[in-house]
């Protein structure tokens, strides 16, 4: 009976996300008020579905009373969620909130099917971490002071990088990690963030020649310094990033190819001076060869993809487990095997959407650095979606980058959620002032007529 309930279920939930996929998408030709909240509605409707069929199914599997547990903890998290983001900010993009839900709940099920103690651990963090960012999109309003510190940011960023070259510890052969008190986290994931409202800082200000190479040099700093640390993935979302606001900023198309050329001449002597980067180019060409060993985790990846095909085994029908550090770099192989294809596709779909609505987002802001700070950080989302769905793929050689709002990683999910909010933040701060326009546009009318 039980297998007939997860044989079903598969379907299920591929026609649930398929739905969502079309309701994100959908949203975005709506004008009308009205229907937009109606598909929003049925866009949470979806999610607790799926959270809630997902969760019968591994109990069912395991008979484990703490995944009850588990279930009504997430369930409570995501009520309260989203009924205080909407009460709060009444000008919200009710599209990011249900997306990062959304995704958030796929990273739940797909750990607690792995592990059970990495997924309580992981909904901690995640919980506090949404409690905390309810008060960003007003500190983004109320701190006029950011755009002022772009120096600040760099140095602090760099300053950061370089502890972890000197005293980080070494996990999976990159060294960026730093451990305090038992406690490990990954400080270029926050780097990140800094350095993005860095960059839109001082890029907002000037952009003549001279102060591009100083603003380029700080760049290229940080690069060097994840690249030292052998974090490839890091350095390539860094230098990515910094291209595409370079290019906003100054509209000059020469900074932007100039930067690709230097970016692949840089990959070539890399390629020559690293072992690992020659490694992972190597297992990139031929895993197969040499599955026994460098290849191995790679091979595995692409058996798991294979064998769940379009419509996937179904939860704890396959092997996701023999892939290693499957619950961070790998989990979109374990969903692929596990919840199929054709969900995985729908999956990057609504990264798609996300991405396209924090684009429109930057696109309608008048303040260069807000608007520089919306581009930085939707570039960073979807090229690290990209890196880590190319990874797993074959399509690129593998850079050891988690997927956004589901990988395993306290790092990774906090900082993850904090861009969402800072995005979140802007779109609220836009709107309250169109609003604000509006309010003063209809006052002028009434008082002349």
């Amino acid at each position: 009976m039980v297998n007939i309930i997860i044989e079903f279920s598969k379907y299920l939930n591929i026609i649930l996300i398929a739905i969502y996929t079309y309701y994100a998408f959908r949203v975005f030709g709506f004008s009308d008020k009205k229907k937009q909240n109606k598909t929003y509605r049925k866009m949470s409707y979806i999610i607790f579905s799926f959270h809630f069929i997902c969760y019968l199914i591994l109990y069912l599997t395991t008979k484990n009373v703490k995944v009850v547990f588990l279930y009504g903890l997430e369930l409570i998290a995501l009520i309260l969620v989203l009924t205080l983001y909407q009460w709060i900010y009444v000008n919200l993009s009710k599209q990011i909130l249900h997306n990062m839900l959304f995704l958030l709940t796929i990273g739940f099920v797909m750990l607690t099917r792995l592990s059970y103690d990495k997924a309580i651990k992981q909904f901690m963090i995640a919980s506090a971490t949404l409690v905390i960012c309810l008060i960003i999109p007003l500190l983004i309003d109320k701190m006029k002071y950011l755009s002022r510190l772009g120096w600040v940011y760099g140095i602090v960023g760099i300053v950061m990088l370089l502890s972890v070259l000197l005293w980080g510890v070494e996990n999976y052969g990159a060294t960026n990690w730093i451990r305090i008190a038992g406690f490990t986290f990954q400080p270029s994931e926050f780097v990140k963030i800094l350095f993005v409202f860095g960059i839109a800082s001082l890029l907002s200000k000037r952009t003549d020649f001279r102060y591009i190479v100083c603003v380029t040099a700080l760049a290229a700093c940080h690069v060097l310094i994840l690249v030292l640390e052998k974090d490839l993935g890091g350095a390539l979302i860094f230098f990515i990033t910094y291209l595409v606001m370079l290019f906003v900023a100054t509209s000059e198309p020469l900074y932007f190819f100039s930067g690709l050329l230097a970016g692949c001449a840089a990959s070539y002597l890399a390629y020559h001076q690293f072992y690992h980067v020659r490694v992972r180019v190597m297992v990139w060409r031929d895993p197969w060869s040499l599955i026994d060993n460098e290849g191995y985790q790679v091979s595995q990846s692409l058996f798991a993809i294979g064998t769940g095909g379009w419509f996937g085994m179904g939860l704890f029908k396959g092997l996701p487990t023999s892939i290693p550090v499957v619950d961070s770099d790998f989990i979109f192989s374990a969903i692929s095997e596990e919840m199929g294809g054709l969900f995985a596709v729908c999956l990057i779909l609504i990264c798609i959407s996300s991405f396209i609505m924090f684009i429109n987002i930057a696109m309608k802001l008048n303040n260069t650095f807000y608007k520089l700070i919306a581009l930085g950080l939707s570039i960073i989302y979807i090229f690290q979606v990209f890196l880590s769905v190319g990874g797993v793929t074959k399509f690129i050689p593998s850079t050891g980058v988690t997927f956004p709002l589901i990988s395993y990683g306290g790092s990774s999910i906090l900082s993850s959620i904090i861009m969402f909010s800072v995005i979140q933040g802007l779109y609220v701060l836009g709107q309250d002032r169109n609003d604000n326009i509006e309010k003063r546009k209809s006052k002028k009318k009434n008082t002349t007529e």
